[in-house]
């Protein structure tokens, strides 16, 4: 394993558990502990973590974002699933928008056999993704590239969305917060984000989980003007409440346990 990908997995570790112990990281990459001190002099460097007596925890800086590498990884069978929800929602001829979040790239793996899309992105891996597919109008926003990121941001991203005007976008977020609405981690990601929901006939939420009830640094949106959220279970009794409250259709897999 390269170093940067032990760095990547201890980070995914990092998001899941808050902290991690020296001593069994060694043990699970099979290095020595003064490999996984340096790997965690970096992180903090980096400004992920801060180092702890033995370990290291997370660090709650309110606009760290981990790298897209860790993000694409991360909760992977919960996006698939709301990527197939989201594959179901667009209609050949659709004009579509998609985010630079990693859920975005699994829906444009699902949507691929669609025709006569049009779609406008932030996103560099989605435009990648798409590059072999024919009979499609691609747009890119263009903008300035996000560091740590695949993502287009910036005036001329804001500015490009702001000419245009599309049938569905489908936008992840960091955090839903039942008083805050939807949330992300960068106030650049989120002016994005706001540009796309304005542009947007029908918007539509795709959220895993484990960002119900989470609050993030920079509000995206309220719960107004947003269609519906897509997400990989049956949320719990409160979540559905409040959605119904504000007149948004929840969409997951029939069938899903209650959350």
């Amino acid at each position: 394993m390269f170093a940067i990908e032990r760095r990547n997995s201890i980070l995914t570790a990092l998001k899941e558990e808050k902290h991690v112990v020296v001593s069994e990281l060694a043990k699970q990459f099979e290095v020595s502990e003064e490999t996984i001190r340096r790997d965690l002099d970096k992180l903090e460097k980096e400004g992920y973590v801060v180092k702890t007596y033995g370990g290291a925890v997370i660090s709650e800086g309110a606009a760290i974002e981990l790298p897209y590498v860790v993000r694409k990884k991360a909760n992977v069978e919960a996006k698939q699933k709301i990527a197939e929800l989201a594959a179901e929602l667009i209609m050949d001829g659709d004009t579509l928008i998609l985010d630079a979040s990693s859920t975005a790239l699994f829906i444009a793996q699902k949507i691929k056999a669609k025709k006569d899309i049009t779609l406008l992105t932030n996103s560099l891996e989605v435009l990648m993704e798409l590059s072999d597919v024919t009979g499609w109008k691609i747009l890119s926003t263009g903008g300035s590239l996000k560091e740590r990121s695949c993502a287009l941001i910036g005036s001329q991203a804001e500015e490009c969305l702001e000419r245009f005007h599309v049938d569905k976008a489908f936008i992840s977020c960091k955090g839903v917060e039942a008083e805050h609405g939807f949330s992300d981690s960068s106030d650049a990601h989120a002016a994005v984000k706001r540009k796309m929901i304005a542009a947007a006939s029908q918007v539509f939420f795709a959220v895993d989980s484990s960002k119900f009830g989470k609050l993030s640094f920079a509000s995206i949106s309220g719960f107004s003007g947003i269609d519906a959220v897509i997400t990989e279970r049956c949320p719990s009794d409160e979540w559905n409440r409040i959605f119904v409250a504000n007149d948004i259709e929840c969409i997951y897999p029939r069938g899903g346990e209650n959350g």
